[in-house]
């Protein structure tokens, strides 16, 4: 069976993405590569050095600058990956409520966008990739073999978030966090440039009520059926 080289994950905060996409690269032998965490990097940045997320102009320079550095786990720390900013280990300071509140501002810039993108399209060019995001399947890589758009109810995706971060110590509500999450949903479908939407040749997958495995055992049977044949007609 041929697999496919790039499979591109979409879809809202809290669906679950970040956890299949590190599944699906670890069981294929892939790199699994969350590009969420350039945005986060960005925002995590923003606040660092006291920058009006509203500077436009601002933002852009911190994203044309900044090396980000995505690597594997370089702390046994339960970590999925290793996200370096300019060298410095940011991997669990960019995953913050604090971040959480502006990254969709930041990442609906298109001067911040044209920024990272190219960085992102180099690393699907090298194939043996499970790119997650929110515009993977529709802007950054388009011809990605396999597309898939994971989504959930706001309530279960609120939990979802809600719960990991009680477990970072942070104090937070539920309900702040369920505000935020959908005045970050309508920010990401609403902006003008790349909107959170399913590409219109990708698999949707609704997880509220799917345990991990059940939606491996999905993707498992995309690749090994119709993806698989079709390849090899």
């Amino acid at each position: 069976m041929i697999k496919p080289s790039t499979i591109a994950i979409d879809g809202p905060a809290g669906s679950g993405k970040s956890t299949l996409g590190e599944l699906l690269a670890r069981r294929l032998g892939y790199l699994y590569f969350d590009t969420g965490v350039m945005y986060r990097t960005v925002a995590w940045l923003t606040l660092q050095e006291g920058v009006d997320p509203a500077d436009r102009e601002a933002m852009a320079q911190i994203a044309r600058t900044v090396r980000i550095k995505v690597t594997h786990p370089t702390v046994a720390d339960g970590r999925q990956y290793t996200v370096l900013a300019d060298e410095q280990d940011a991997t669990w300071q960019i995953v913050s409520s604090q971040v959480d509140a502006v990254v969709s501002v930041v990442s609906a810039y298109p001067e911040v966008r044209e920024a990272l993108i190219e960085q992102q399209r180099a690393i699907a060019r090298a194939g043996g990739v499970v790119m997650v995001g929110r515009d993977i399947g529709t802007v950054v890589v388009p011809d990605a073999d396999l597309k898939i758009y994971l989504e959930a109810s706001p309530a279960i995706r609120a939990r979802r978030r809600y719960e990991q971060a009680l477990q970072r110590g942070e104090k937070v509500s539920y309900a702040t966090v369920l505000a935020d999450l959908c005045r970050r949903d309508k920010l990401d479908s609403e902006r003008s440039i790349a909107p959170l939407q399913p590409a219109a040749d990708a698999v949707i997958i609704r997880s509220d009520d799917l345990s991990l495995e059940e939606e491996w055992q999905i993707v498992e049977k995309l690749i090994a059926e119709p993806f698989g044949s079709e390849l090899q007609r």
